[in-house]
């Protein structure tokens, strides 16, 4: 049994999702591959490190569902890059959910798969982990973007006809220089200040722009910085979505980088080759680009008219190795489709769900 799953990239909307707001993402065409067949005992071969811990959550996951088989051999490989992150283990976690759970004879709905992956991948982070990535990795369509709403569940399908060009950084960065567990205590801090206003609200994504302006009065700069980051991208993610709708791809270009920008001030979340990666793209004629993560990943994605994507990218690989004296590493995806089963070589039967 083989089965796949991709990884994911944000277009717009980080770190909203934390908070209730929309993400616009798409799942990509590098996949983590699973391959399991019925065994006495576990076991796993696999090249990330936690895919044995991650395979022991989802067991437990399946078993609770009755949805696992009594044991299995699983191998695991992929063209994800490891030194990015684009959806953590959740890929690995969706396609060993799919794997094992046909081996045990049962057909799981993405729904499900996602539910077993989210909490799998809970178990084996000891973090609270947010529904986006597994949304998209297991919902995931050729040629569409996803509005996903962590907030209510919602998923809106988006025509999105574009490439995007992913290019590594190269900077590795120290969880200390920017950590998520330090925006998330400021973001519940304002939270709780913006109850004592507002007893109602549930989510700093419900605030609207022209909110800001009384918060200004109400919060400290740190804070209110955080809440502006929020509600900003969420009106952001919701624009791009509009302009996706209109087919309009330099709109969308047009917000990523208004929302690199509105990053950038921030300490840890950018550095010189992102500068450089940003505001050279722009320069020779793309429609935007952004440095993806919220600072944490270490590359800038860029959506560029295709009749001038090879000159660009051309121009911004030498660009970035004069500047920085070493290659650029640089590649592109369409929009593609979630989970799937993948047939064997030399073996019976089509592709199935």
């Amino acid at each position: 049994m083989v089965t796949s799953a991709p990884g994911r990239i944000n277009l717009i909307g980080e770190p909203t999702d934390d908070y209730g707001g929309p993400v616009l993402s798409i799942a990509i065409e590098r996949r983590t591959a699973v391959a399991a067949g019925l065994a006495p005992r576990w076991s796993c071969i696999s090249v990330p490190e936690a895919g044995s811990d991650v395979l022991t959550a989802v067991v437990r996951q399946l078993s609770a569902r009755n949805a696992a088989p009594p044991g299995a051999g699983v191998a695991v490989a992929g063209s994800l890059p490891a030194q990015l992150d684009f959806g953590g283990s959740i890929p690995l976690g969706v396609a060993m959910a799919k794997a094992l759970s046909l081996l045990a004879g049962r057909r799981l709905a993405n729904g499900e798969l996602l539910e077993v992956a989210l909490r799998a991948e809970r178990e084996s982070n000891g973090a609270e982990t947010g529904r986006t990535d597994p949304t998209v990795v297991t919902h995931g369509q050729r040629g569409v973007a996803l509005l996903v709403e962590p907030a209510t569940g919602s998923i809106r399908s988006l025509p999105f006809p574009g490439r995007v060009w992913i290019m590594a950084t190269g900077v590795s960065r120290d969880a200390r220089d920017n950590p998520p567990g330090q925006w998330r205590r400021e973001s519940e801090e304002a939270l709780a200040s913006c109850r004592q206003w507002r007893p109602g609200l549930t989510h700093l994504a419900q605030l609207s722009l022209l909110d800001l302006e009384e918060l200004r009065w109400r919060l400290p700069a740190s804070l209110l910085q955080r809440v502006r980051q929020v509600v900003a991208d969420t009106a952001r993610a919701r624009a791009a979505a509009v302009a996706l709708a209109d087919g309009d791809l330099a709109q969308l270009g047009g917000l990523m980088l208004q929302a690199n920008e509105s990053l950038r001030p921030q300490a840890g979340s950018s550095s010189a080759e992102a500068d450089l990666l940003v505001s050279s793209a722009v320069a020779h004629g793309a429609y935007g680009a952004r440095l993806t993560g919220a600072g944490r990943q270490g590359a800038v994605i860029m959506l560029a008219p295709p009749q001038s994507e090879a000159r660009i990218v051309a121009q911004l690989s030498q660009a970035f190795e004069d500047r920085f004296g070493r290659v650029l590493e640089v590649w592109s995806t369409r929009a593609a489709g979630g989970v799937r089963r993948e047939t064997i070589p030399g073996g019976t039967g089509d592709r199935a769900p």
